[in-house]
């Protein structure tokens, strides 16, 4: 077993936009069938419109105004499906995404 805490990952941005801090993945390790990250969206910020051919995600919104969607949800999203989230209001956006296979930028595909 190991423990990962989320102070301590590094942020990078993802090829749809949004930034994320990856706590097990393919780039951080750990894990080889997953990923779990947090991701967040600046207040007004939107990712770009795209999909992924393999990953499978699943989105849990930890934080943000209410919207369409709201603290406590969750959004199964299968590969192929189109996909973006937009941060709206004057808080940030934060969702936990778990992907299987892990997140690759390689698996990101856009209009």
């Amino acid at each position: 077993m190991e423990v990962r805490s989320l102070a301590d990952a590094e942020s990078f941005v993802t090829a749809d936009g949004s930034t994320i801090r990856e706590l097990f993945g393919l780039p951080t390790g750990g894990v080889e069938h997953q990923s779990v990250a947090e991701a967040t969206l600046a207040p007004g910020q939107a990712t770009q419109r795209h999909y992924h051919r393999a990953s499978e995600e699943v989105y849990f919104v930890l934080d943000g105004e209410r919207r369409r969607v709201s603290p406590g949800d969750a959004i199964a999203i299968p590969p192929g499906a189109w996909h973006e989230l937009q941060a709206e209001g004057d808080r940030p956006l934060r969702i936990l995404c778990c992907c299987v296979p892990p997140y690759r930028h390689e698996d990101t595909f856009f209009e």
